[in-house]
């Protein structure tokens, strides 16, 4: 059972983390979170020790969101070379879900941080790296499974993968046309099948 404070700190978070996403750090003002909260200054910081804390917080929170949906999607499944396919499965949706939370987290923290705030930054890229890592784990136990060819180097072909998958986010987002992403997962797949299964 969550305290009041913490039900509170978790009430602004989920509040702010949709703003943040959309506005990017800087743009986000104190204003804009008091007014979307209802809460005063005193209570954000009550709270939080900084705004730098509080993005830093709705961003980890969007994150383990999205983690968390691609997790269940993958669970669809047990045959990790299955897993990699329900991977590219969960983007081309990928679309329509950032679309209510202003664009995807990653990207936006990367973007908005890599010149003005380097804890944010670091974030973000923690992020990336914990992405990647999940990817070449799920390459590695399809080689174990003898699902998948045991000469593929499962880190390069995890950052080869979610460079593809980013590519295709940003650009769909910045073009508003899904097709960008639907065309990307279809060449993840073709490579998932030409150049990873045994």
């Amino acid at each position: 059972m969550l305290t009041k404070a913490e039900q509170t700190a978790e009430f602004i978070i989920e509040t702010v983390a949709p703003i943040f996403n959309k506005n990017g750090y800087a743009a986000t003002s104190l204003s804009d979170i008091t007014k979307a909260t209802g809460l005063t200054k005193g209570a954000i910081y009550g709270n939080f020790k900084n705004k730098e804390e509080l993005a830093i917080s709705a961003f980890r929170m969007t994150e383990k969101k999205m983690l968390k949906r691609i997790a269940e999607h993958q669970s669809l499944s047990e045959s990790p070379l299955e897993q990699l396919y329900l991977v590219t499965d969960f983007y081309r949706n990928y679309y329509n879900y950032t679309q209510e939370i202003g664009g995807c987290p990653v990207i936006n923290m990367s973007i908005d941080s890599k010149y003005q705030n380097d804890i944010l930054f670091e974030s973000a890229r923690f992020s990336i790296n914990k992405i990647q890592n999940n990817l070449a784990k799920l390459i590695e136990k399809g080689k174990a499974a003898g699902e998948i060819k045991e000469t593929v180097n499962a880190m390069r072909y995890s950052k080869r993968l979610y460079s593809m998958i980013t590519g295709a986010i940003f650009m769909t987002h910045t073009m508003d046309d899904n097709e960008y992403m639907l065309d990307t997962m279809d060449q993840i797949d073709n490579m998932i099948q030409i150049e990873l299964k045994k």
